[in-house]
């Protein structure tokens, strides 16, 4: 049987998390002047370099670079989301946001919303892509992945039970998380990815209330302003 700990040659791929951290950065950029931090290129260079950074120390082997280079440029797109959202609702309470806009600018902190907590949760769970590449198959985590719960079929009596991520070296990827912030900004809920850890509740219940005040009371005000 395969060891759960042994070094894999496959890495998981990170190509699909730097789309997410562009994505974001544009999408902060595309965010009305009053609503961005400093200059309009600021956060998207300094995602940029930062990203550049990650990509280089994973490429020479320097995990603890890339780690401490992923978690700042969530820092400074989480500081971007949230600055986004507060000025956002001082606009609304000053009466200073057109409806146009408003719906516009919901619709871009909702999008970076689940950009950005879909990073988070790669970054974390289960001590990171890092961490992960290093086991064969996915376990035990913050999340309980539907691969993590269902047994795999036996080929014979005498073959121990395993859940499909033992017998198939199952792991989750970037998309996997952004499946589960997705679910939390639209049904407000992990649906079928069930949360086990307390940061991962925590972060989800604030991921859940961003999400309320981008779309239920601002697009909501908004209505009424048309």
């Amino acid at each position: 049987m395969l060891s759960a700990t042994r070094d894999v040659t496959e890495a998981e791929p990170r190509w699909p998390a730097a789309l997410g951290v562009l994505a974001a950065a544009v999408l902060h950029y595309a965010l009305p002047d009053a609503l961005r931090i400093g200059p309009p290129w600021l956060l998207a260079g300094v995602v940029v370099a930062l990203l550049v950074v990650a990509w280089a120390s994973h490429r020479l082997g320097h995990h603890d670079v890339n780690a401490k280079a992923g978690y700042v440029i969530l820092v400074v797109l989480t500081l971007g989301l949230l600055y986004g959202v507060s000025r956002l609702l001082t606009g609304l309470v000053n009466h200073t946001i057109t409806a146009p806009m408003l719906l516009r600018t919901a619709a871009v902190l909702w999008f970076t919303n689940v950009l950005v907590f879909a990073i988070w949760y790669w970054r974390l769970d289960a001590g990171g892509p890092n961490a992960r590449d290093r086991h064969h198959a996915h376990t035990r985590g913050a999340f309980l992945f539907p691969q993590m719960a269902v047994n795999a079929p036996r080929r014979s009596d005498a073959e121990p039970e395993r859940t499909l991520a033992q017998a198939e070296g199952w792991r989750p990827g970037f998309v996997d998380y952004l499946f589960v912030a997705f679910n939390a900004s639209t049904a407000f809920s992990p649906t079928d990815v069930p949360v086990l850890s307390r940061w991962a509740k925590l972060a989800m219940m604030l991921q859940s209330t961003i999400s309320v005040t981008a779309v239920v009371l601002l697009v909501g005000r908004a209505v009424n302003l048309l």
